[in-house]
């Protein structure tokens, strides 16, 4: 899955317009849908989230000031 901002530029199976969402506490930004996943970077409270998948209690998509790709928990992110 990608961005359907990458459309026509990247090949993917399926393309999603990101939900905007925001941090409701810190949190890590992970490499795996899991707790014990390694941390890609630390995410502050209010930091936009551009969620493009939402399963199993874990949000996938991107944000942060790098924009950096990974899992937050979904009971984390506000509307």
């Amino acid at each position: 899955m990608a961005d359907i901002a990458l459309a026509g530029r990247v090949i993917a199976s399926h393309y999603a317009a990101p939900v905007e969402r925001r941090l409701s506490s810190a949190t890590a930004l992970r490499d795996v849908p899991a707790a014990d996943g390694a941390t890609i970077a630390a995410l502050h409270e209010g930091t936009l989230f551009l969620m493009l998948d939402d399963s199993l209690g874990w949000a996938w998509g991107y944000g942060g000031t790098e924009r950096l790709v990974g899992y937050v928990p979904s009971d984390l992110l506000e509307g």
